[in-house]
């Protein structure tokens, strides 16, 4: 082995040695915040980081220092994340020590991915997939992503997704590793067995290694080797990595190690290791120390290395204690990146055009968008080309764009869900589909953790941009599987632009700004207003908009205005989707058109309170209307807000007509019917409020 490799390894491994005892000998100053070190584990850190390029990505785990030195980074770089300094160049401050956002030209670009064990393989998984899809493009059609895209890769970028052995227990794991294996995705998978979860042991917990576990996803070569050994780890990796270059598909490699620090710095080993002897006879220092000493390094010389990680490490320590904190108007930026789409052009309702139902606008969006962008890919359950969508939402796409750009996933809603991060860092721009709202909560982990935060965690560097949509609500008999409403949960999540259309026009209107949104956007889509069978929805079908047309988030539309009256009650209702049909139809039912004024606020997030109260101060009354069940619900919270800043100029209280409250809508048509409002309901209540 070179002696340059072996100085540059010890360096790295004694820098990484070093950090972590000086964080010992200073505990109660760095452990404000906690942390976890490499200790143990810093052979095959170094002997993996020293191998990647600017054009790969990694996906570290928190355990990961090492690596991150060895890629670049330096110890003062990693103390002020330690410290949770304003200069902290991963976060700014805002997330634990070695938890990295990276996007330098000259280093491995590091999304972001949370510390929840595992849930980085999905995200990791994605950007090999969007590699898989980018090298069956041609030349021409990468240049245009390339331009228009501040990521890039080449055709032998790697992925690499870090582990710790026992979160390969995850099933989000299972999903990452069965994409890997089946579409022979160029990623390798580091297992970092250290035998320990925190205080819970393999032996307890794991019924086989990471290799034998992987050896069943058929597709994915696995490898053990020893973590502590310098050469056995540099070599396998080398060799595993160029054969990933150019064969383009998964390994994973599990390599044991001692876990010779706490797990965490809340978390002493003290409390509940019983192996710790054991353990530290399979320190990777001496060993290694003695390598160098086998290869013609002097002693001397590797005092003085141990002795220059010592003073630099120390004098990072020092630096980065006096750095500032972050100021308090640091935690405002940063939420969503920019849009470029701020205010409605285009043709909403252009002269000649067909009217059509509100699914086909969706359709010919998507059709629209994937013509002009090739990083435009459309996936999910059963959209391919066999069926389209179990709706037709995605009718003939595949037949137009192709397999690789429209094709089906497994059962998996996290990968779903949580690939759309890795394809998105690098540089695609993915509109996904879960089946039903009911079956979006499989997805809700990688959604909040990952999809959600990548933005604000990453400081910046690495907003996910995805379109997420998800077929909602109740008619025809769903039963409890099919028919739910769940904005209240999603809209709970932070980072998520939400859309909730009541229109064919607005459907594909917002559908193209969520595209030109570099943000997260979940677009919900009544199943009973796509085709308009829904008596009651026929306002639902609209005039095709121009292929220009876009639609802004947080512009809501007040869709039967009403002139301000002294002489009678007056009620403002304040709605979305399908509540927006039952509102309109009462209200024409009842002859109050000129009395009631409804706002249909087509997003969730962000909410256009400002129409919302000058509607509801102008009318002195207010009525939400929901399909959710109301209680705990975002439309009880809209009725809160509405309530606290209008409550001068209302007459009444505000009240919110949703669902029963029930734990599932019922399949027999009496009982769904007795679950859901209905615009006999909303008669009801628009009568008993402005008789209040």
């Amino acid at each position: 082995m070179e002696k340059s490799i072996l100085e540059f390894g010890y360096k790295n491994l004694t820098t990484a040695k070093a950090m972590a005892e000086l964080y010992e000998e200073n505990f109660k100053t760095v452990s404000k915040y906690v942390h976890a070190t490499s200790r143990g584990h810093e052979v095959i850190q170094t002997a993996l980081g020293m191998q990647l390029l600017p054009q790969d990505y990694a996906f570290p785990y928190y355990r990961d220092d090492a690596m991150l030195l060895s890629i670049g980074m330096k110890p003062y770089d990693l103390m002020l994340q330690l410290l949770a300094k304003k200069d902290d160049p991963f976060s700014g401050g805002r997330t634990y020590y070695s938890h990295p956002s990276l996007n330098d030209i000259d280093k491995p670009k590091i999304p972001h991915q949370s510390s929840a064990t595992g849930m980085q393989a999905i995200p990791a998984t994605g950007v090999a997939l969007g590699f898989h899809y980018r090298e069956s493009l041609t030349e021409e059609q990468r240049a245009a992503i390339d331009s228009s895209s501040s990521s890039s890769s080449s055709s032998d970028s790697i992925v690499v997704c870090s582990l710790g052995d026992a979160s390969v227990t995850e099933g989000e794991i299972a999903e990452a590793f069965q994409m890997a294996a089946l579409k022979q995705l160029p990623i390798l998978y580091l297992v970092q067995d250290n035998g320990w979860d925190i205080s819970a042991n393999a032996a307890e917990t794991r019924a086989q290694n990471a290799a034998e576990y992987a050896a069943g996803f058929h597709g994915i070569e696995a490898i053990s080797i020893d973590g502590t050994d310098f050469e056995e780890s540099y070599n396998t990796l080398n060799e595993v990595i160029e054969k990933i270059r150019t064969e383009r598909r998964p390994f994973l490699v599990h390599a044991k190690v001692p876990l010779l620090n706490h797990h965490t710095s809340g978390v002493r080993m003290e409390f509940y290791r019983d192996d710790l002897e054991e353990a530290r006879t399979r320190d990777p220092y001496p060993r290694m120390r003695q390598l160098l000493l086998d290869n013609g390094f002097s002693e001397q010389d590797v005092d003085g290395y141990d002795a220059f990680a010592k003073a630099e490490s120390k004098k990072a320590l020092e630096q980065a204690m006096k750095m500032p904190d972050p100021e308090s108007s640091d935690l405002y930026t940063h939420d969503f990146a920019p849009t470029p789409i701020t205010e409605e052009k285009g043709e909403r309702s252009p002269e000649g055009a067909d009217k059509v139902v509100m699914v086909d606008c969706a359709l010919f969006a998507i059709e629209e968008l994937m013509k002009k962008h090739p990083e435009c890919l459309l996936y999910g359950q059963d959209v391919g080309g066999r069926l389209g969508g179990v709706f037709r939402e995605a009718a003939t796409l595949a037949q137009k764009f192709g397999d690789n750009r429209v094709f089906n996933t497994p059962i998996q809603e996290a990968f779903i869900v949580g690939s759309t991060v890795g394809m998105s860092a690098a540089g695609l721009k993915p509109i996904v589909e879960v089946q039903f709202a009911d079956y979006i909560w499989p997805g809700l982990n990688q959604l909040f953790t990952e999809v959600s935060r990548s933005n604000y965690l990453s400081n910046g560097k690495w907003p996910v941009s995805m379109v997420l949509r998800v077929p909602i609500g109740a008619y025809g008999s769903g039963g409890p599987y099919h028919s739910s409403s769940m904005e209240s949960v999603v809209s709970n999540i932070r980072g998520l632009k939400i859309a909730y259309p009541s229109n064919g026009a607005d459907l594909k209107g917002l559908m193209k700004a969520a595209y030109y949104d570099p943000n997260p956007v979940v677009i919900f889509e009544h199943k009973g207003l796509y085709w308009s069978k829904v008596k009651g929805t026929k306002g639902a079908t609209s005039v095709e908009p121009s292929e220009d047309y876009v639609l802004p988030f947080g512009k809501a539309w007040v869709l039967q205005e009403i002139w301000k009256k002294e002489e009678e009650e007056t009620l403002s209702i304040i709605t979305y989707g399908m509540g927006v049909h039952w509102a309109m139809n009462a209200t024409e039912e009842l002859g109050l058109q000129d009395r009631v004024e409804v706002v249909d606020l087509r997003t969730l997030h962000p909410l256009d309170y400002e129409t919302v109260f000058t509607s509801v101060k102008k009318c002195g009354k207010c009525l939400v209307v929901t399909e959710e069940p109301s209680d705990n619900s975002f439309s009880r919270a809209l009725q809160g807000r509405i309530q606290e800043e209008c409550f001068k100029y209302i007459d009444a209280p505000v009240m919110v007509i949703g669902s029963e409250n029930m734990p599932a809508i019922p399949l027999n048509s009496v009982l769904e019917e007795t679950m859901i409002p209905s615009t006999e309901k909303v008669k009801t209540k628009i009568k008993e409020i402005l008789f209040y």
